[in-house]
């Protein structure tokens, strides 16, 4: 009864915690911050707050496999988070909130192949369910669901970015099977870290210049954007440990309203009740698979 109740805590928190920082990231890149200066500062200043609590870890004991799937996450992670942010630079939140929805498919489609996670009936008509729904919020666009849309440079960024953090999510659950919740929230924050600053490199940017664009007025969003990206890695953390992967990542669908609804707010994009309809048909889908997974 008391993991129930802390994953669902857990699940709230995600849920709350994933568009918050969406908003961030969008201000950010909105105010001519380039996206991977955004996604190695994230993974930076988190990484400065691990050194604490590393102290106490036997790193030494750790076994290889650990430090496979460490390193293989970091990658996956990084140039995901990079993409995610490059797409909420150009597109609406309200429409690339809900693509993420297909984030559980590939979740369950990992957990199958290296975690044994096979999904039952129930969680295929749930999957069905999350791909109309977004299908019916991604018809609210001009290109209408499309080979059109599918050209954007936004949507491919997006599509990229979900693909890559699903993949992630099944690393980080072998990282936690071979460690710890904890344990494996620094491995993120450090490999993170690492692989996002060799893409700086990658793309041949101007660190020092970047850094100087940065004004006195930013650090708060910046600290307000590593106080919800660490809130989202360490309760996904813990759903991870206590669920399936792709169970876990569908019940994190139920953000897709918050990010319809903050769109709305803060950036005034428009067709909010088509959107809020696909969000809630998309949730439905979710909430099938989590209800029904034992059955």
């Amino acid at each position: 009864m008391a993991v129930t109740l802390l994953t669902s805590i857990a699940v709230l928190l995600r849920i709350i915690s994933n568009p918050l920082g969406n908003v961030f990231q969008k201000k950010l890149a909105s105010n001519g911050h380039h996206p991977l200066i955004i996604n190695f500062l994230t993974y930076l200043l988190l990484s400065v707050i691990c050194v604490f609590i590393a102290m106490n870890v036997q790193w030494h004991v750790l076994p290889k496999e650990f430090w496979i799937y460490s390193i293989l996450g970091g990658i996956a992670g990084a140039v995901g988070n990079g993409f995610l942010i490059k797409a909420l630079e150009k597109g609406d939140l309200s429409v690339l909130g809900p693509i993420n929805s297909y984030k559980s498919v590939v979740g369950i489609i990992g957990g199958m192949i290296l975690l044994n996670e096979i999904p039952n009936l129930w969680g295929i008509i749930g999957v069905a369910l999350i791909v109309y729904g977004s299908y019916y919020v991604l018809n609210t666009t001009a290109d209408r669901f499309s080979w059109a849309l599918l050209k954007k440079k936004e949507i491919q960024f997006r599509s990229w970015a979900m693909i890559l953090t699903a993949i992630e999510a099944v690393f980080i659950k072998k990282i936690i099977l071979a460690s710890s919740t904890t344990i494996a929230f620094i491995s993120w924050c450090w490999f993170g870290a690492i692989f996002s600053f060799l893409l700086l490199f990658l793309y041949k940017l101007d660190f020092k210049k970047e850094i100087t664009t940065i004004g006195y007025r930013n650090w708060g969003s910046y600290l307000l954007l590593i106080l919800c990206i660490g809130t989202m890695q360490l309760t996904t953390n813990y759903v991870l440990e206590n669920m399936d992967v792709g169970y876990a990542l569908s019940l994190f669908q139920l953000s897709t309203i918050i990010s319809v609804l903050l769109g709305y707010r803060f950036f005034k994009e428009q067709d909010i009740r088509k959107k809020l309809i696909g969000s809630a048909i998309m949730i439905t889908g979710s909430i099938v698979i989590i209800l029904f997974k034992d059955y």
